[in-house]
Order: C-alpha cells, then sequence, then structure tokens
C-alpha cells in the first residue's frame, strides 16, 4: 500500500502540478517581495535610481497624442518604454526558478534515483546466426564456426 503511494507520489506529473502550485501561491509572493524590498534597491543602488520601475527608455513620438483625462491608473505616455518594470519581473522569475529547482526538482531527481531500480547492463553476448553459439557482443566473426557476424 505505501510503495503503490511513494509510486504516485514520485511520478512526473504529480511532481510538476506541484512545482506548478508552488510558483504559482507561496514562491511567487516571496521571491516578489524578496525582489521588491532587498534585490532591487542593491542592484538600483548602483544605477541610482530608487527603483527599478522607474527605470524609462524614452522613443521619439511621431504624432501628438492627447492623454485621457482623468488619466487611468496604468496609462503609460506614448514613448515610454518602461524597461525597470521587466528588469523586476525577469530578478523575479530567476528567482522563482531557482528557489523551485534547489528546493523541489534537485531532491526530487535524488529520491527518484535512490527509489528506481537500477539498469540493467546490455547483454554481454549475443547468439551467432550460423551455429547459434554463445558469442562476445562486439565480436565479427564467430568462433566456433568461423561466420562472418553482423
Amino acid at each position: 500500500m505505501l510503495r503503490g503511494f511513494r509510486d504516485f507520489i514520485l511520478r512526473g506529473n504529480v511532481v510538476d502540478l506541484a512545482v506548478a502550485v508552488i510558483i504559482g501561491a507561496a514562491f511567487g509572493a516571496i521571491t516578489a517581495s524578496f525582489t521588491a524590498d532587498v534585490i532591487t534597491p542593491v542592484i538600483s543602488a548602483l544605477v541610482g535610481a530608487p527603483d527599478f520601475s522607474t527605470l524609462v527608455i524614452h522613443v521619439p513620438v511621431l504624432h501628438h497624442v492627447t492623454p485621457p483625462n482623468p488619466l487611468p491608473p496604468n496609462y503609460i505616455p506614448p514613448g515610454e518604454i518602461r524597461i525597470g518594470k521587466l528588469l523586476n519581473a525577469v530578478i523575479n522569475f530567476l528567482l522563482v526558478a531557482s528557489a523551485i529547482y534547489f528546493a523541489v526538482v534537485l531532491p526530487m531527481q535524488y529520491l527518484l534515483k535512490k527509489f528506481s531500480p537500477p539498469a540493467a547492463a546490455p547483454p554481454a553476448t549475443k547468439p551467432c546466426p550460423e551455429c547459434l553459439s554463445e558469442i562476445p557482443a562486439a565480436a565479427k566473426r564467430c568462433a566456433h564456426c568461423a561466420q562472418p557476424v553482423a
């Protein structure tokens, strides 16, 4: 009974589902906070901005656009590329991926190696097609009947 439960838990699709739930729920909030509150200020100190979300690339606008009145909360003016928010998301993703890899994938690989049966060794001999005696697998000619072996 417990062996069947162990095999069920160690199957790949159950582990993949668990990883997806963990990424979505627990590690998402933790790493977002870690990124915003710890990593980003350290890296942004090198850049000189208080937060990466303020990093913006301005591109020339070819025509005049009148902004809506009142401005919506997520309004991005024309010609602004908010590269800082992308950097925050990339750092957050890398933290989530590394946490999942080191906390789930590596231990799971270790458990799968520990509980899986050892791989069968390739056969050391093969039958001769002419005299049906056993000869080494790498032989090109039978030692008993001297026939070439493919």
